[in-house]
């Protein structure tokens, strides 16, 4: 008698290898050796820090300088070879330790030194003939040497300090003053030297990493130190806030020198919700979060490696994406703001990597490989815009609000911070214009663009008006004649020629969406007389 086998049916449940992300696909491409900046006198420094800042007008990157410390401020389109007498910023008796451009005024960057002292550079828009000596505004406060600052997120005119003094600095710049002795507010929260500083979305909180191994969640305005983290196995370098997820995200070593990274609950540091091994190099790790896309990047500086992540706001929390590697080792890294991007070639996010070996620049775009040509509103969400929600005043006052938010799409409307000139003069008058329109007032986007555009025609106007023919004029893209040379190569005339004909494609993308808006509005108009006609 033969014995049959019976099959059971299992319950079973199935977790998919990966998880279904639009950013699982994303991947690093470096510019041609065209598109990058070459003989560039990077700094040998030894600090951790970017020494490099990047906005959609403008490189900006700490060099070597005999006798005090400079930068270099190099126009975005300008690539290629440097010309070793290019004019730098030097107006510090010591080394440049960080610079920071202003995020409202693509024109406007701050830088702090050895020498103890802050300063406020204005930026002409023109090509550089000389040095620049003069600052704008001079901070004197620390008592050593000052190694961070930071821009307030939301808020005007407002700008931390940090240095070997121990205390964090708030400073309005918002006063006629050209010397500035006394910030509005001192953070003595510190037993030590603070590594890091970073913002929540708001600007409502700030985070620090410090060199006694604590992070602390702050209240700036309060002075409060509202949570503390001390953890002990995991001795923190850099600290993020990620946005508006209430988590903070750190980068340091643990018990065996290993590189680590760890994830906190920002109402709750006893203990990370994750903590990460890497590997055991020696060169620090640094932090970078696009809170559009909830990407997490993780740059590795004296490596050529950059981790990407996704963030979710539940567990496993760190989702590990991939890995651009390159046999370059990077110093420090610059960061392209969200509106400098080529939405056309699906660019998420875009890195400048300083390489000081060699002398050079390169940027490194993080694509998502898409088929279509056309603008990928999935993976362009509202952005942060150039115009600030706050004065510094306001903010002051205990006021808080988020960024303003703008859309990427092309010919929605202005994404880059308001033109400036610096001669002459009353054209620097228009850069005021919204805060004395209340911009200040948080709006859905379609109320929020109308008077965008408004502004915009007006400033145009008011430009127009008051320059006159043979003065230097301000575009509307922040960008002057003398910023894009004429081509000298027959490569340069190709890119141009490239460049005119991606902007008529868009163009004419443009003109068949307003066809067919045009078209739906006939037939609803049509629709209406009929039923008219009929009642």
């Amino acid at each position: 008698m033969s014995q049959g086998i019976v099959f059971l049916p299992l319950q079973m449940s199935w977790h998919p290898r990966y998880r279904s992300s639009k950013f699982r696909n994303v991947y690093g491409k470096a510019a041609s050796k065209e598109k990058c900046y070459d003989c560039v006198p990077i700094t040998h420094s030894v600090h951790d820090n970017h020494f490099c800042a990047v906005n959609p007008n403008f490189i900006a990157v700490v060099t070597e300088c005999v006798g005090g410390g400079a930068f270099l401020v190099i126009p975005i389109k300008q690539t290629g070879k440097l010309d070793p007498h290019y004019p730098k910023v030097c107006g510090h008796k010591g080394n440049v330790l960080d610079i920071k451009w202003n995020p409202f005024n693509d024109f406007v960057i701050a830088s702090c030194s050895e020498d103890s002292t802050v300063k406020i550079w204005d930026i002409p828009n023109q090509l550089l003939k000389r040095n620049i000596t003069s600052p704008k505004k001079e901070l004197l406060g620390h008592a050593g040497r000052v190694i961070l600052i930071e821009w307030h997120p939301t808020a005007d005119n407002i700008l931390f300090s940090s240095g070997y003094d121990y205390k964090i600095m708030i400073w309005n710049l918002d006063v006629k003053e050209a010397v500035i002795s006394k910030p509005v507010k001192i953070l003595d929260a510190h037993a030590d030297v603070v590594l890091s500083m970073s913002f929540n979305t708001d600007g409502s909180l700030l985070a620090t990493a410090c060199r006694d191994r604590k992070i602390r969640v702050i209240d700036p305005r309060a002075g409060a130190v509202l949570q503390e983290a001390s953890y002990k196995s995991h001795r923190v370098n850099k600290v993020l806030f990620l946005g508006n997820m209430k988590k903070l995200f750190s980068t340091g070593t643990s018990r065996w020198n290993n590189r680590q990274i760890a994830l906190w609950d920002q109402n709750d540091l006893s203990v990370p919700l994750l903590e990460e091994d890497l590997d055991g190099s020696s060169g620090l790790l640094f932090p970078v979060y696009d809170s559009d896309t909830h990407m997490l990047y993780v740059v590795g500086k004296g490596d050529g490696n950059i981790r990407y992540y996704e963030i979710s706001p539940e567990k496993p929390y760190l989702n590990y994406l991939m890995e651009y590697r390159s046999h370059l080792p990077q110093k420090g890294i610059g960061m392209m703001p969200k509106r400098g991007l080529d939405v056309s070639s699906c660019e998420i996010f875009r890195f400048y990597k300083l390489i000081p070996t060699k002398g050079l620049i390169e940027p490194i775009s993080m694509i998502v490989p898409r088929r279509s040509e056309s603008y990928q509103e999935d993976i362009y969400p509202l952005t942060a815009a150039a115009q600030p929600a706050l004065t510094a005043q306001q903010w002051l006052n205990g006021v808080n609000k988020g960024p303003l938010l703008v859309s990427l799409r092309p010919g929605s409307g202005a994404v880059n911070s308001v033109p400036q000139c610096l001669e002459p003069e009353p054209l620097m008058k228009t850069t005021d214009l919204s805060q004395q329109q209340g911009w200040g007032e948080r709006m859905p986007l379609e109320d929020k663009q109308k008077p965008r555009e408004i502004e915009d025609g007006r400033k145009q106007l008011k430009v127009e008006e008051k320059s006159p023919k043979n003065e230097q004029m301000c575009l509307s893209n922040s960008f002057d004649i003398f910023e894009c040379p004429p081509p000298k190569t027959e490569n340069e005339l190709l890119q141009m020629f490239y460049r005119q004909q991606e902007e008529i494609r868009r163009l004419r993308e443009l003109i068949i969406q307003r066809d067919v808006q045009i078209k739906q509005l006939e037939l609803e108009i049509r629709n209406v007389c009929t039923d008219t006609g009929s009642n």
